[in-house]
């Protein structure tokens, strides 16, 4: 008769074997409504799993991670039988869940319309409130094969079909709907609930293949509760007001276009951003002991093969070759070349730690479905650098790390930053017992902080574990940015080392540190963070001088020039415009401050200072309004940044 060993550590003995549904109606009525799956010896399996021997057993209730990606899972399979009843002749592919949602791919000669979905989560509803049990049935291989092929699903055919023969194949059943799947599902329809909604459309290729057909992929959301479904939706809609995108054209910051796809093309505006962006973290750099380097963007074929990105990383590079039948790459990593500076001259023990940074142009084929404004670009900078160490040097050196990380991301609004430890990857260099080193090292580092930390199993680099630092935004998204990399592969496959205290050659540790990751990037980031609205020290401009009549031209220009003498960025606006267009103008571009002068303001010698979302303005003198500006552009203060009480809400749901 089995025993059952709960988390908690409790044990509870049972005369004949139970279903997992049974197992948490014993433990009580609340998490019986609660379960939606079982975790048995560490395997999830379905609520009606029959425990007939010893056993740990773990409740999965649908208010857990693991719970909300199982509803999650279930509203695909039941969005697919609403789409099958709807639409017979639309064969169905692939569905998983994926963060906050899921999505189903479909084969289907029409294309589907908004108004299709709108009936299709109409008749997801239906089959919820059916209450349709969920079943799971395994499957002979080859007889699944036929079955499907007779069912016109020649895409579920083909992926039974590369099933290895030796294992299950596992369907599951609701009503009339059958589907391929793993497992585990819940006991019934009814037990997803209404908390779901049916988002967007879209295309994507049968198994991501270009060379494939086009598919029709229909996105949706789900949650465990109504409350959390209101809360993300509203959160969706705050996160369109503040699409960079948007903002970068009303801001004129940026354009994109198609002879250069995934490569920013900065206006004016948007480079100072970017610039104030470098000339921040260059000064936190030198400060923290770093010197910057530049190395080239092109280097021969033979370089990354050595390093292992020609293997690890060859299919995202971009590759020419020259008359001389030379192959190039543009790099899409700095690390070779900070390798090759270090190995520039004898390097003692005395010489370490040794810090090189740049700000490197790196080059990455994305495929274009995956293009999205600055968040992800082919062409972009990175404020890269790379520690050469001992292996003793590597705790502190870590620990240095993510004071400096934290601190920056707090200059700049975030305060509220994760941060994941990412271990060994399938896809890899080296031996498993270097490997074993750098992930020990790691660890102790940021053990050592006293910070707190996640696992994020299997993502690290190619070349050694990684810490993830990332940052939750005003709406509460969470964004992946900094990163820190322990490396005991690279530095002695490309020959670096150093004299030892021994007298003899010995090969550096080598940590990969990016703070802001992409340049570009991080400023899409913080364009949406902040609404557009940046605090007056990154505001591309800070102040906008602006006549009220054509009498004060003349002195408008000699208070630009004076704010420009100061340091500040600044530009002029002398239309023969009514004030309050310009004001409208100008707030709509998110310009923190706007100084009007008028024929008052030239007789006395002041301005006239309007602050950006405030009603109203204030009079000081050229001098006074100099000064305070600059005291605050140097004191790069950040206010905290606009989110509605909805907002609020949707970070906290």
């Amino acid at each position: 008769m089995p025993t059952i060993t709960l988390p908690d550590g409790s044990v509870r003995h049972f005369e004949q074997p139970v279903t997992g549904a049974q197992l948490a109606e014993s433990i009580g009525a609340g998490l019986a409504r609660a379960a939606v799956a079982l975790r048995v010896d560490g395997r999830e399996a379905d609520l009606a799993t029959l425990l007939e021997h010893d056993a740990r057993v773990e409740i999965i209730t649908r208010d857990s991670d693991d719970g909300l990606e199982l509803l999650r899972h279930d509203a695909a399979h039941v969005m697919a039988e609403a789409v099958k009843e709807l639409y017979p002749e639309t064969q169905v592919t692939i569905g998983p869940a994926i963060d906050n949602g899921f999505y189903y791919d479909f084969a289907r000669d029409e294309p589907f319309t908004p108004e299709d979905l709108e009936k299709i989560e109409a008749r997801m509803h239906e089959i919820v409130d059916r209450n349709e049990t969920i079943t799971r049935e395994e499957w002979d291989r080859d007889e699944a094969v036929r079955f499907f092929r007779a069912q016109g699903e020649a895409y579920k055919a083909e992926i039974i079909a590369s099933i290895p023969g030796d294992e299950a194949v596992s369907l599951y059943r609701q009503g009339e709907f059958i589907d391929l799947c793993r497992g585990p599902h819940l006991p019934s329809t009814g037990k997803l609930g209404h908390a779901f909604k049916l988002t967007k459309l879209a295309g994507a290729y049968w198994r991501g293949n270009a060379a494939n057909e086009m598919l029709q992929r229909v996105y949706g959301t789900a949650w465990a509760s109504d409350k959390q479904l209101k809360a993300y939706l509203t959160q969706i809609e705050e996160a369109e007001r503040r699409d960079h995108r948007k903002l970068g054209r009303q801001m004129d910051l940026f354009h994109f276009q198609d002879d250069a796809v995934g490569s920013v093309f900065w206006h004016p505006r948007g480079w100072a951003l970017l610039q104030a962006l470098i000339d921040y973290m260059r000064g936190r750099q030198q400060r923290a002991g770093y010197v910057e380097i530049n190395t080239p963007d092109i280097m021969d074929r033979s370089l990354w093969e050595t390093s292992g990105h020609w293997q690890s990383y060859g299919e995202h590079m971009y590759v020419t070759e020259t008359a001389d039948e030379r192959v190039w790459a543009l790099k899409p990593m700095n690390c070779p070349g900070h390798v090759a500076v270090f190995r520039h001259g004898l390097k003692s023990y005395r010489d370490l730690p040794y810090r090189t940074a740049e700000f490197g142009k790196v080059h990455r084929y994305e495929p274009s479905g995956a293009l999205h404004g600055l968040l992800r670009v082919r062409h972009f900078t990175q404020d890269d650098a790379h520690i050469f160490c001992t292996e003793d040097q590597i705790t502190d050196e870590a620990i240095e790390v993510c004071k400096l990380v934290l601190s920056i991301y707090h200059d700049f609004g975030f305060d509220d930053v994760r941060i994941k430890f990412a271990d060994r990857p399938e896809n890899r260099i080296g031996e498993d017992a270097v490997w074993d080193k750098s992930e020990k090292a790691l660890r102790a580092a940021i053990e050592s902080t006293g910070l707190p930390y996640t696992y994020n199993p299997g993502e690290g680099a190619f070349y050694g574990p990684k810490l993830e630092f990332v940052l939750r935004d005003a709406i509460g998204r969470d964004w992946q940015c900094g990163t820190l990399q322990v490396d005991l592969n690279l530095p002695g496959r490309l020959g670096a080392s150093y004299i030892g205290e021994d007298g003899a050659k010995h090969v550096p540790v080598m940590l990969h540190r990016a703070l802001f990751g992409s340049l570009e990037r991080f400023t899409g980031i913080l364009i949406e963070h902040y609404a557009g609205a940046l605090p007056v020290w990154l505001a591309p401009v800070q102040v906008m001088v602006t006549t009220i009549t054509s009498d004060g031209d003349d002195y408008a220009r000699e208070v630009a020039a004076t704010l420009r003498e100061a340091g500040l960025r600044v530009e002029t606006d002398l239309r023969n415009e009514k004030i309050n267009y310009k004001v409208r103008e100008h707030s709509l571009q998110k310009i923190p401050v706007i100084i009007a002068v008028g024929k008052r303001e030239v007789e006395e010698r002041t301005v006239s200072i309007r602050r950006l979302g405030a009603k109203g303005q204030r009079v000081a003198s050229l001098a006074d309004a100099t000064q305070a500006l600059v005291e605050e552009a140097n004191s790069r203060g950040v206010a905290a940044p606009a989110a509605s009480a909805e907002s609020h809400a949707a970070a906290s749901g």
